[in-house]
């Protein structure tokens, strides 16, 4: 499999970081361009990329074909690059916010095989949460090698493109929203005595297994903390505390101003 990106920026680099890490893509297997290549000469260094002289020869030496520019270029780019995009069986995948599937249908071709995906910086260690949306001309092995890519650098789900934005929310925003409760919590560790280092590995090592607790469990979050939350105790004492701040109202809202931004 020969895979192409056009566009290194930062989530380009996160997946291909994941793909090498996961032993899924080899890095000679990976062309790359973008309009800026000081940008990411010394990336494609140290991974061992190959760089591409133009967009075209990325789609042209490619099978699969990333899209990761900003949404502002996407239209010129995929004119540019129509005709070698539809010079033999690539496939092409966007990982462009706010790009529907119909959109690229338009500009690069209605036969063309698409995957629009939306994943989060976590596929970077091969712990993403992707989203997929599939045209009907992306079947068969092609969509199980297309699909396989970001299911080796973590978690997919099959969704609705009308759901993008609130799985935005949930799994491509929410990372920062999960740093921020790690560093809340670490924070309140050094209020009591502990440094920030320590506080701050406690925290995360905390957070990393409840949340393998969730996914190995058949139980419920909300059934999960009555079992830890013994009657009288301390953890009630905390839980009421928070919820008398607005913790849960804090989390929806910001939930909703993100979902909000994203539709705008």
């Amino acid at each position: 499999m020969q895979l192409g990106f056009i566009g290194v920026g930062g989530m380009a680099q996160a997946i291909i970081k994941g793909l090498i890490a996961a032993d899924a893509v080899a890095p000679s297997d990976i062309i790359v361009h973008s309009a800026h290549k000081a940008h990411y000469q010394a990336f494609a260094s140290s991974t061992g990329v190959r760089m591409a002289d133009s967009n075209a020869a990325v789609v042209q030496d490619s099978d699969f074909v990333v899209l990761a520019v900003t949404p502002n270029i996407e239209p010129e780019v995929l004119k540019e690059t129509r005709d070698e995009l539809n010079q033999g069986p690539k496939v092409l995948i966007s990982i462009v916010a706010g790009l529907s599937l119909q959109t690229m249908e338009e500009l690069a071709g209605y036969d063309m095989p698409i995957l629009r995906t939306l994943p989060n910086v976590n596929v970077a260690i091969d712990a993403g949460m992707t989203a997929l949306a599939v045209n009907e001309n992306l079947t068969g092995a092609k969509l199980a090698d297309a699909k396989g890519l970001f299911d080796a650098i973590g978690s997919t789900t099959v969704l609705p493109e009308a759901d993008f934005s609130t799985f935005s929310a949930l799994a491509g925003s929410s990372p920062a929203y999960i740093y921020f409760f790690i560093d809340a919590l670490s924070r309140a560790g050094v209020k009591h005595g502990l440094n920030k280092k320590e506080a701050t590995r406690i925290a995360a090592a905390v957070t990393e297994g409840s949340a393998k607790m969730v996914l190995q469990s058949d139980t419920i979050p909300f059934d999960l903390i009555d079992q830890v939350s013994s009657p009288g105790g301390s953890t009630v004492a905390g839980l009421l505390a928070m919820e008398e701040a607005g913790f849960m109202t804090a989390v929806v809202k910001g939930i909703d101003a993100t979902i909000k931004r994203d539709q705008e």
